[in-house]
């Protein structure tokens, strides 16, 4: 007995020391990671990951995961990131806790960020920010909505990025937290200064200096007024007040050691201070400022703002009829600006290219530059739309939702009502009514089921009829034709061959066109995404609306694989004859029955002429099969609408 208690004693006390010893390497190179940047910091943080995941504990695992997340973000590593965000799936599918899902969803956010893709990252950013007001996470919610406000300035949307920044205020206020909201009011002070509202930007950023004093985080606390400062210096140069702007610059510049502890605030002020002073007629020690600027911005890899420390040092030398210089200063602006598709500068190079340059070389950069800006105003504008599009739908959601819950409510209050008013001799009778009125309903809905079933049995058959022959005529035919045109090659008869070739891939082709379409794998939605991403460009333009507002799970594969055939043929027809550069397709469910509109600004054509094509032959055949009705609306230069409607069970 003494031996059984002494085993289990041991048992216990090595599996504690070994917990304990995954938890100090999880400490440990979380710890040491803190003293590293870049990749060095990703690889420790990486290891910290790895003994968190051998803990089983879903709070460590988190945190950790988080923090090389957020690292990986700021390093620009889309594969750390990818890795930390699969673990936090992982920690939801295991436990469905919502925590993890807002911040699968952020990490999803960032992932979009550093691949450029501005509107999928907006709206990962709201899915994110939804859930967390769900589980009354405040801190989540207002950090997600400074992030919807910065991509908001980003792309210009300075009235959308006041909106989301004062939002964000009723969630971080209430809770204190300083270190956000002095980002907050910062960009507040941004947009404002971009509006042209001065006061208003001045009350921004000193609420921002005042707030940072509460900041306990000693470090985010000297980077935050470094940054404030630098912006209310920034404000006053584009008000051409440079005596006040060299005020603050020098402040910030003040600062014990700022050069070797925040080299990224040094920069900005002290090219800022040398702008002001080349503004002014101070030209002494401004270039020396400029290159110094310039050496730390290459030496820390800070590639971004290198496009504008080259255009100042380009103004510079333009002022002192050193052209040559000039040129050279300006077109390394351009490089980086486009390696770091920094857009302002970018314009900005190419402006200033064409006024000191001549010829073919001015028109050259004048057109450029007129081209960029067209684009990126179209960009704008294309980008400001979808957020507003974003927005509307998420919030008419949940007001959708909340109406729903009040229908339910008031719907069960009258019933209630209803119920108490009746006497029991009413109540039998209408039992027995019901009872009647149910047994009619549910044989006659049986009857209608199990023809459905049986639509769907012919479609199911069919459609595995049309994938053996898609098998037959890749694997055999083609096959076979292969062969032949092989041995015609070798017998040098190359005409014909040739042509074989040209039937060999028809049959490919074909059998492509045949073959089933399967949505266990890629599910319903992201078949069309792919479909329509096949096939849209500049010149042939595709809008998809509905297909994000209902859950295609819940929706029968025949019918879908028939929305999708369907949308297939369209698509191809508007391509190959219809001449047209724009279509919309709409997506609805409503009560028993699945719709799709089809409706392009092509040439059209005379329905009681035209004969239809063996495509929309194959489409009025399957939606017959379903139950469903095809109807075509098209005239001669007026495009063309096609309506299908589907029930979705009977």
């Amino acid at each position: 007995m003494k031996k059984i208690v002494l085993y289990i004693s041991l048992f216990f006390s090595l599996n504690f020391y070994s917990q304990k010893k995954v938890l100090d390497s999880v400490n440990f190179y979380s710890s040491l990671a803190i003293k590293k940047t870049g990749k060095e910091e990703l690889l420790l943080l990486k290891k910290a990951v790895f003994f968190a995941n051998q803990t089983k504990n879903d709070s460590i695992i988190y945190k950790t995961n988080v923090k090389l997340g957020v690292r990986s973000f700021y390093n620009g590593s889309i594969e750390h990131l990818l890795y930390s965000n699969e673990n936090i799936h992982n920690l939801y599918l295991s436990n469905k806790d919502s925590l993890f899902l807002a911040r699968k969803l952020h990490f999803n956010a960032l992932e979009h960020r550093i691949k450029l893709n501005i509107d999928s990252a907006f709206y990962f950013y709201h899915k994110s920010k939804n859930i967390s007001i769900k589980i009354k996470d405040s801190l989540a919610v207002g950090r997600r909505l400074l992030s919807i406000a910065n991509i908001q300035r980003e792309v210009k949307d300075f009235l959308g990025s006041e909106i989301s920044s004062i939002e964000a205020l009723k969630y971080l206020e209430p809770i204190k937290s300083y270190k956000y909201l002095v980002n907050v009011y910062n960009n507040l002070g941004f947009v404002s200064s971009e509006l042209n509202n001065v006061k208003d930007a001045e009350k921004y950023y000193n609420k921002a200096l005042d707030i940072n004093k509460l900041n306990s985080d000693q470090t985010r606390k000297e980077r935050a007024n470094l940054f404030v400062l630098n912006n209310i210096g920034y404000l006053y140069q584009n008000q051409g007040e440079h005596k006040k702007a060299i005020n603050y610059f020098k402040q910030g510049l003040a600062f014990k050691d700022i050069k070797n502890k925040y080299p990224v605030h040094y920069t900005l002020l002290l090219e800022n201070l040398a702008a002001s002073n080349f503004l002014l007629g101070n030209k002494e020690n401004v270039l020396e400022q400029y290159i110094e600027v310039l050496n730390i911005r290459k030496s820390q890899k800070y590639l971004s703002d290198i496009g504008m420390t080259h255009i100042n040092i380009s103004d510079y030398y333009r002022d002192n009829k050193n052209v040559s210089k000039a040129i050279f200063h300006l077109n390394q602006s351009l490089k980086y600006s486009k390696q770091t598709q920094n857009n302002k500068k970018w314009l900005e190079a190419l402006k200033k290219l064409s006024e000191l340059t001549t010829g073919k070389k001015s028109k050259k950069y004048l057109e450029e530059y007129v081209e960029l800006n067209d684009s990126l105003f179209q960009k704008e504008r294309t980008q400001k739309n979808q957020f507003a599009k974003i927005t509307y739908e998420t919030e008419k959601k949940e007001k959708e939702n909340v109406q729903l819950k009040i229908d339910n409510e008031r719907q069960f209050t009258e019933i209630k009502y209803h119920k108490q008013q009746k006497t029991i001799g009413w109540l039998v009778a209408a039992s027995v009514l019901l009872l009647f009125g149910f047994s009619i309903s549910f044989f006659t809905f049986r009857r209608k089921r199990m023809l459905f079933e049986s639509q769907l049995q012919k479609a199911a058959a069919r459609e595995q009829e049309r994938k053996q022959i898609a098998k037959s005529l890749h694997d055999e035919v083609a096959g076979d034709l292969r062969m032949l045109h092989q041995k015609l090659e070798k017998s040098q008869l190359f005409d014909e061959a040739s042509k074989l070739n040209d039937v060999k891939e028809n049959v490919r082709n074909l059998s492509h066109q045949l073959s089933s379409v399967s949505f266990k794998k890629v599910p319903f939605r992201d078949q069309i995404i792919n479909l329509v991403s096949d096939y849209f460009s500049l010149d042939f333009r595709i809008k998809v609306n509905g297909l994000q507002e209902h859950d295609w799970t819940q929706v029968n594969s025949a019918i879908k694989r028939l929305l999708y055939l369907s949308v297939r043929e369209s698509i191809q027809n508007c391509q190959k004859y219809a001449q047209a550069n724009l279509i919309t397709i709409d997506f609805s469910v409503h009560k028993k029955y699945v719709f799709l509109n089809i409706t392009d600004n092509g040439i059209g054509f005379d329905t009681n002429m035209s004969k239809k094509g063996i495509g929309l032959r194959n489409i009025q055949e399957r939606v017959e099969e379903l139950s469903g009705t095809l109807t075509i609306d098209s005239e001669v230069g007026n495009g063309t609408k096609i309506h299908i409607q589907i029930p979705l069970n009977a």
